[in-house]
């Protein structure tokens, strides 16, 4: 669902669509119009679970207190964002931290799970944050 809803934010613009795909036309409105961040909830689910599990598996504590702190600034930020569409600044902040951070461990371990899982969602959503910030006309003072 994550993905999802991603992708369509993504490639869910007017140059892309043609009448033929009204259905994909009308999802893409559905979540456009949408005034909750589920994409950002998803990611910050998905953050603190990572966290939660890799106590579960490995007993790691320090692996439970980051996917909880993360998790809950991820969440923090999907909630500024559903409040006020213009309030990236937290959820950018976290993904891009996690981007290098994890980026940074799945480059020396080469192991897919979970540094690069965690690497990926983080830079897809930088990538969903920043065109989020490249769309939105700038307000004049």
């Amino acid at each position: 669902m994550f993905v999802q809803l991603l992708f369509v934010q993504l490639f869910c613009n007017d140059s892309v669509l043609n009448d033929s795909d009204r259905l994909f036309h009308d999802t893409c409105a559905f979540v456009s119009n949408m005034s909750v961040d589920w994409v950002g909830y998803g990611y910050a689910t998905l953050v603190a679970s990572g966290g939660v599990i890799g106590y579960v598996k490995a007993g790691s504590v320090p692996s439970l207190a980051a996917g909880l702190l993360f998790g809950g600034l991820a969440g923090f930020g999907a909630y500024q964002i559903s409040n006020d569409p213009n309030n990236v600044w937290v959820s950018l902040a976290t993904s891009g931290a996690l981007t290098a951070l994890m980026g940074k461990r799945f480059y020396g371990s080469r192991k897919f799970m979970p540094a690069g899982l965690m690497a990926g969602a983080s830079l897809l959503m930088v990538g969903k944050l920043s065109l989020a910030l490249l769309q939105k006309p700038a307000e004049s003072s």
